[in-house]
């Protein structure tokens, strides 16, 4: 319960900080904020996956790809799509394009489920790079960002640069507590008790397909919010979007935040920019450097950053009994 409370403390203090950060920085850090905020989105999708259904997909950035181009394909080519409507279409497409791919994916497990998400993703990377569907391999611009009219009323803009950065955190605390909730419903403790033991799942008569799958379509949707949020930020999409490169990155940001946490997945994008930002300013080899530090990390932190914590409060312990055994 202790501990409970202090994450809930943590996520909260973070929160205030970010919504207090473009108050005192430049344009510059808020708009890399912004993007490290998107990619959290797209990592907590993806841990939802990972560390709460048992499933390592390494084919997720198709869904992060696929919504990204659905709101450049529904902008018309003279004048902004409406936020309202491109939105959820977009997230409803991905999370349509995870549910289809789920049918057959998830018959599957171990390495081979690995390698066939794998193999869906190029399918769909290939269908854009390949085709003049979405620009072929040079990709697409989105010309104009959506716009957010409401009964003639402009709540706020996406383009403007700080009215985006806090539609951006909105969306990612919003995504931060559905999934909460949703790991607390029935459902969230199937799917908890399915990576744990399916048999005996099974057993007691839980349709583990169908909850696996519903868990597989609700991170597509998720990864599908993330790319739409792209799409708008960077005012361009192109098929890298949806590459195993995408893949392996955000599944390196869950790991590195720590799998299983949710939080962790926030912490682990924003240290896997922050880690990128650092090594690419110091050498054109930072990929190098970049990526022994995550092994390091991965070694003698397997519980990523958010099991910093566990690690400093076994290590008081280790310490309180150590001190009372000289006492004695």
């Amino acid at each position: 319960m202790r501990s409970s409370k202090t994450v809930q403390w943590v996520v909260l203090i973070s929160v205030a900080a970010l919504a207090l950060f473009p108050l005192f920085d430049s344009p510059f850090y808020i708009e890399l904020v912004t993007k490290i905020m998107i990619l959290a989105i797209f990592a907590m999708s993806l841990d939802l996956l990972i560390g709460f259904t048992g499933l390592v997909s390494f084919g997720h950035a198709a869904y992060f790809g696929i919504a990204a181009y659905a709101v450049v394909l529904m902008t018309p080519k003279y004048a902004p799509a409406s936020l309202w409507i491109t939105l959820p279409a977009a997230v409803i497409v991905s999370a349509a394009s995870a549910f289809v791919i789920g049918l057959f994916v998830l018959r599957t497990k171990g390495i081979y489920f690995i390698m066939v998400t794998l193999a869906f993703a190029q399918m769909v990377y290939f269908l854009f790079h390949d085709t003049a569907l979405g620009g072929g391999s040079d990709g697409v611009y989105l010309n104009f960002k959506p716009e957010t009219t409401i009964a003639g009323h402009v709540p706020f803009d996406i383009g403007n640069t700080q009215h985006f950065y806090y539609f951006v955190l909105a969306a990612m605390a919003a995504v931060y507590g559905f999934l909460r909730r949703l790991l607390r419903s029935p459902l969230g403790h199937a799917l908890l008790g399915i990576r744990a033991n399916e048999q005996r799942m099974r057993s007691l008569g839980f349709p583990v397909f169908r909850y696996r799958l519903a868990s597989f379509t609700i991170a597509g949707g998720l990864a599908g919010l993330a790319g739409y949020l792209a799409a708008c930020q960077y005012g361009f999409v192109n098929p890298e979007l949806l590459s195993w490169h995408q893949s392996g990155n955000v599944l390196l940001m869950v790991i590195l935040g720590g799998i299983g946490t949710l939080y962790g997945a926030i912490a682990g994008a924003f240290g896997f920019v922050f880690m990128q930002e650092v090594f690419s300013s110091l050498t054109k080899h930072w990929q190098l450097f970049m990526g022994a530090l995550i092994v390091l990390l991965v070694r003698f932190l397997p519980g990523g950053i958010a099991g910093l914590g566990e690690l400093w409060k076994s290590r008081r312990r280790r310490d309180a009994i150590a001190a009372e055994n000289s006492n004695d």
